[in-house]
């Protein structure tokens, strides 16, 4: 279904506003926070207290600390590389009748603009858990790192050493409320980082966590869920995955034939509505529609991730879009008045890449355009930092020279050179037509799998082996804008792999002005934490600040809250 999206006068009139009020105020940046930063060998020297002071001293020189932010909102585009913005623009500009090239995602409105360098202490192409490690909180880690500083993933007795603090955690020992919104499993990577602490992110339930390392004392991700005293934690918690809080002797309750995966008995549910008697737990659009004044709400729609926009069920028995619980999460965080922190993850734009399915990933990110659009309808950018970001990149390429308003879908119709006729297609050295989005590897490669015969692939393809292609396809006759088209891929590969480039910071609010240039990746939560006095206040409290009041030295992570049942 086709869903446009026509930014009303108002809406836009406000964003151009928040643009004003936004600006660098010049009296305050007269001010600048200095923080020493000792020289090192890298990445020898690169210590989680050598990471935190570097980010801590970017955010602070470029002003920061400054800003009164009361509220603080990070968008994340798990895996929206910037050829992925582009193209979704052009496809929400097309969807509207438009050439496309025109048009702008929600976020593109913001003022202020950056770029982050994504890569993780060990990996010059991240993860999504390092990655959101680093954002969550202001020290880089290594590929697979969740809420932990780096070392080995499969060293548990060591991670427990090095837990890291995330402005999640800090906002509910502050007293603010706090949400986390995703498409993905609760327990997946991105939102864990905000919660747990874990060397290896696909520690997801008991079931997936070594018995060693449960030996040695590390706990699964979603058990630390509860690591929250009674009456305090998310307020809001929407998303996937069912699955990892539930018993293997329990069925789901949407899906026949499926069960948890929890091996030990515990429903963690359970758990967590009885830790929190004024709660909700919902599992279907119905339920969450009807949840009335109940809070905290925790909703899982699906037993695993949430489905794609594309594909989603948005009738009562189905589930809510981002957008709908993004707008439900500010409307009950913004109630209790004294300011909030929320986490919106676009999650699945990253899993159709790994597909390598543009469609579904085009598609998903327009409805996180439609979710920040929402974000910056209700709420101010006097009060409310807002900011839209990625983890990492993926391999898509936008190519060839497509004449202007080609569907972005297409294949390529334009001149190769001055002599061709711009309506008809392009053609490769072989005399073939090719599309203008092409992956550099995953399963769209043509050659045949176990799966599928050689040529173009269809959504879903789980290949299970290829062999070589022999030379390339004839798209001519293939409609490669259907849903299901597999967009090519250079090198054969189960799924498709993350990129290493630099993905864009979009910004608008209280601190926005401190989000500009290329920066390193932790230095996004820095500048949260350093925008927002609440935060500000309860890392000075705990012993972090210079004599500036600048927070600088490593926070120490307090023993969990309670005891897991």
């Amino acid at each position: 279904m086709h869903r446009k999206l026509a930014m009303p006068a108002a809406l836009f009139t406000a964003l151009l506003a928040g643009c004003a009020s936004t600006a660098p105020d010049r009296s305050a940046q007269a001010t600048r926070w200095h923080v020493d930063v000792p020289s090192i060998q890298r990445p020898q020297g690169e210590t989680p207290a050598w990471w935190y002071r570097s980010g801590a001293a970017h955010a602070a020189a470029n002003g920061a600390m400054s800003a009164r932010a009361k509220n603080v909102i990070v968008f994340l585009g798990d895996g929206m590389s910037l050829t992925t913005v582009a193209a979704a623009r052009i496809l929400e500009g097309q969807r509207n009748g438009q050439p496309g090239e025109e048009q702008l995602l929600s976020w593109e409105h913001f003022p202020q603009t950056a770029f982050a360098k994504t890569y993780n202490t060990d990996s010059q192409t991240p993860d999504s858990a390092g990655t959101m490690t680093a954002i969550a909180t202001g020290v880089k880690s290594h590929m697979g790192a969740i809420g932990v500083a780096s070392g080995l993933r499969s060293d548990c007795a060591g991670s427990l050493q090095r837990p890291l603090q995330s402005w999640l955690r800090l906002a509910d020992a502050a007293g603010l409320a706090s949400g986390i919104v995703t498409t993905t499993r609760l327990t997946h990577a991105t939102p864990a980082a905000l919660y747990a602490h874990s060397p290896d992110r696909n520690w997801e339930s008991d079931a997936s966590t070594p018995a060693a390392a449960q030996e040695a004392g590390c706990r699964d991700i979603a058990s630390q869920l509860l690591d929250f005293a009674p009456g305090r934690g998310p307020a809001v918690l929407l998303g996937g995955g069912r699955r990892e809080f539930m018993p293997v002797t329990q069925g789901d309750p949407e899906t026949p034939g499926k069960a948890g995966l929890r091996g030990d008995g515990r429903n963690v549910i359970e758990e967590w509505r009885r830790r929190n008697p004024g709660g909700a737990f919902v599992w279907n659009r119905a339920q969450f529609r009807a949840v009335g004044g109940a809070t905290p709400v925790l909703g899982l729609f699906e037993h695993d991730h949430m489905q794609y926009d594309h594909d989603r069920d948005d009738s009562d028995a189905g589930e809510p879009d981002l957008e709908e619980m993004t707008r439900f999460a500010i409307d009950r965080l913004s109630r209790g008045g004294n300011g909030y922190v929320l986490l919106v993850e676009g999650g699945r734009i990253d899993h159709a890449h790994h597909e390598g399915n543009a469609h579904r990933a085009l598609v998903d990110t327009l409805a996180m355009s439609r979710a920040v659009h929402a974000a910056a309808e209700m709420t101010s950018a006097d009060d409310t930092l807002i900011i839209v970001t990625a983890d990492h990149s993926h391999t898509l390429g936008f190519v060839g020279y497509p004449k202007r308003g080609n569907p972005i879908l297409g294949k390529v119709r334009g001149r190769m050179t001055e002599d061709d006729d711009p309506d008809h297609y392009a053609l490769d050295a072989l005399g073939l037509p090719y599309t203008t989005l092409v992956y550099a590897n995953g399963p769209g490669y043509t050659g045949a799998s176990r799966r599928q015969p050689a040529g173009p692939k269809r959504h879903l393809h789980q290949p299970g082996g290829f062999q070589p292609a022999t030379g390339r396809p004839d798209l001519t006759g293939v409609d490669t804008t259907d849903p299901d088209f597999m967009q090519e891929a250079l090198v054969p590969m189960a799924s498709e792999t993350h990129g290493g480039d630099d993905v864009g910071i979009w910004s608008r609010g209280p601190g926005s002005h401190a989000l500009r240039g290329t920066m390193e990746q932790h230095v996004i939560y820095h500048v949260i934490v350093q925008s927002m006095p609440a935060l500000r206040e309860q890392l000075c409290a705990d012993g972090t600040c210079n004599a500036e009041g600048v927070p600088v030295e490593l926070p120490r992570v307090p023993a969990r809250d309670s005891v897991a049942e």
